[in-house]
């Protein structure tokens, strides 16, 4: 009788182990479509983010249209066409703030609106001066402080001047023989003759020494 009552405990117990078991495998289901459900939901709610930033992105450039709309209301017509005729010559080529003010004062702009022209175009003046200083190297041969000069000359400050001569990759030993040899085809120069025309230029010494070594003195 004893041995017959522990078999049926054994039974009893192996059943719960049993159940016990199903009903783990259920929970981690469970867990599972869990987690599951929780990933769409973080997905969701990005995709929701992305859209409201898009969104964002739209109003913000139809606000920025809209101010610009206005701007262009509060302008006179003098102010409006100085404007783009600034922006027009700066298309096809150079300007130092002062030298497109007086280009459009010459086409007929109050200084007022020519003033507004030039300062409100956008130009970076440096990169103007750079331009310029690019554009003269393209036809003449300038020391390095003769640049600097002729950039000042056209109304640059001195420091979008130095800016342009710095950044226009000049070659100034070769500035110096091209100058040398411009020299040389209106007059006769002797060896200190040349380097001393060449220093009163701009150049250093050792610059206007190696056109004139370069030129077989």
């Amino acid at each position: 009788k004893k041995k017959g009552k522990w078999g049926i405990i054994a039974l009893v117990v192996a059943l719960i182990v049993a159940v016990g078991s199903c009903g783990g495998e259920d929970t981690d289901a469970e867990t599972v479509t869990l987690e599951a459900e929780s990933v769409v939901e973080v997905e969701t709610t990005t995709e929701e983010e992305v859209e409201t930033e898009v969104v964002t992105e739209v109003v913000v450039e139809t606000q920025i249209e809209v101010v610009e709309t206005e701007a262009d209301d509060n302008l006179t017509m003098g102010q409006k066409n100085a404007l783009r005729e600034a922006k027009s010559y700066l298309d096809y080529s150079s300007f130092s703030h002062s030298g497109l003010i007086k280009q459009l004062e010459y086409e007929g702009y109050s200084n007022e609106d020519a003033t507004f022209g030039a300062d409100n175009c956008g130009a970076d003046w440096n990169e103007q001066a750079l331009r310029s200083a690019k554009s003269y190297l393209d036809f003449s041969a300038f020391s390095y402080s003769g640049l600097i000069k002729q950039l000042e000359y056209e109304g640059y400050t001195n420091e979008q001047a130095v800016y342009g001569a710095d950044n226009c990759q000049a070659d100034w030993n070769e500035q110096a023989v091209k100058s040398a040899e411009s020299y040389l085809e209106f007059s006769a120069f002797s060896k200190d003759e040349l380097i001393g025309q060449l220093e009163y230029e701009g150049y250093t010494t050792e610059q206007a020494e190696y056109a004139v070594t370069q030129l077989g003195y």
